[in-house]
């Protein structure tokens, strides 16, 4: 396998970024990577620039070579990545981490790791998410919510937290998969993402960082972490509205939000937007149907007909009749002109609050979880837990 090529002309600082104490250090790590690229039959796709950027300790990103980025994904789009280079991530365990791979590799900003074993860590929490969220599937509902009663118990201040001698990483697939039960239990989109990244952390902290694990079992025994509190604790924000991520470009494991911007079906609880995270080969979970996953089209054009189902209830609640939205739905299918149309609205990016355009329902972001590792986790659990016995 001939080594990693020389940096094209002008090659930009994104891809992935390895920053260590020292050069010593970052040899090393370098040295790591380029042997996993080659197993992998990438080392000769990728080029090398070390940084000169005035920070402390030496860097080095690793891009993929300017000319295939442009082939595989024009404009960033790494959308159909995985069925231009045949990838079978179902089947192939080498092939999702490859597609992982490849799309920090050609990404317009910098995946920057603090080691070797961090960026593999990254790339197998991304591999976890990816084959939970497959065998994920949900009820959902708007003010309803369950759990295997075993192993989780709920209480209004603390949420559910899991009962004493039930581990968490079993007790969070007890309550998403229903291949573990038998039964779907209910959820709102953003807590089901929590759960199966929360649950692709758990396994990382397996073998990478077990006493965060354990730390980490007793928080949930405790008390959940949700909602923002989960964002800022657990997940890492990568692009933002001063520099948006291109519409089209998403790694395998993302968490992703599409906002619905219509402002009467968004005022219908449950319905302000979706989260999802990206399977990679262009599809989105669909945890709440037996359909196939959804593409980027399809999940724009549905949260469109959001507006056309909104209807207000005896106690002046906005709500979504979910038949209406499947109505039109089979009706449009057949009016590619109208999908065209709906599809120029909605993918766009979607506008700060209160702005007279909503914008479409693009975020300029996406989410994976925040660094594991002994030594350099940046994973910092709430203080309080009580002392372990």
């Amino acid at each position: 396998m001939p080594a990693a090529s020389a940096p094209s002309p002008g090659l930009q600082t994104g891809g992935i970024c390895l920053r260590l104490p020292n050069s010593g250090a970052l040899a090393q790590a370098s040295s790591d990577l380029l042997s996993w690229l080659d197993a992998l039959g990438m080392k000769q796709d990728v080029e090398l620039q070390d940084a000169g950027d005035g920070n402390p300790g030496a860097a080095r990103f690793f891009r993929l070579r300017t000319g295939l980025s442009e082939r595989w994904a024009p404009g960033f789009d790494t959308l159909g990545l995985s069925a231009q280079l045949q990838l079978d991530t179902e089947q192939r365990q080498e092939d999702l981490e490859r597609e992982v791979l490849l799309a920090m590799l050609l990404g317009p900003l910098a995946f920057e790791f603090p080691s070797f074993a961090e960026l593999a860590a990254s790339v197998r929490m991304r591999c976890y998410a990816v084959q939970a969220a497959r065998k994920t599937a949900l009820a959902f509902y708007t003010n309803e919510a369950d759990r295997p009663e075993d192993c989780w118990s709920y209480d209004e201040d603390r949420g559910f937290t899991v009962r004493p001698g039930h581990g968490l990483i079993a007790a969070l697939i007890k309550a998403t998969q229903p291949g573990a039960t038998g039964r779907r239990y209910a959820f709102s989109c953003y807590r089901a993402t929590e759960y199966v990244m929360l649950l692709a952390i758990a396994q990382e902290l397996e073998t990478s960082n077990p006493a965060l694990l354990a730390d980490l079992q007793r928080q949930w025994e405790h008390r959940a972490i949700r909602s923002d509190e989960f964002r800022s604790v657990f997940l890492h924000e990568h692009g933002s509205e001063q520099a948006p991520l291109p519409p089209g470009y998403y790694v395998p494991g993302d968490r992703v939000w599409f906002r619905n911007p219509d402002p009467h079906s968004s005022d219908a609880t449950g319905y302000e937007g979706s989260w999802v995270l990206y399977l990679g080969g262009g599809r989105f979970t669909n945890f709440w149907t037996a359909d196939p996953p959804y593409t980027l089209h399809s999940k724009c054009v549905e949260m469109f007909q959001w507006r056309h189902a909104a209807y207000t209830d005896a106690a002046g609640e906005v709500r979504i009749d979910e038949s209406v939205v499947e109505q039109r739905l089979q009706a449009l299918a057949a009016d590619p002109a109208q999908t065209a149309q709906i599809l120029r609205q909605m993918l766009r990016l979607r506008s700060p609050p209160g702005a007279a355009d909503p914008g479409g329902c693009l975020d300029a972001s996406r989410e994976s979880p925040r660094h594991v590792c002994l030594g350099s986790a940046g994973l910092a659990l709430p203080s309080g837990l009580p002392t372990p016995a």
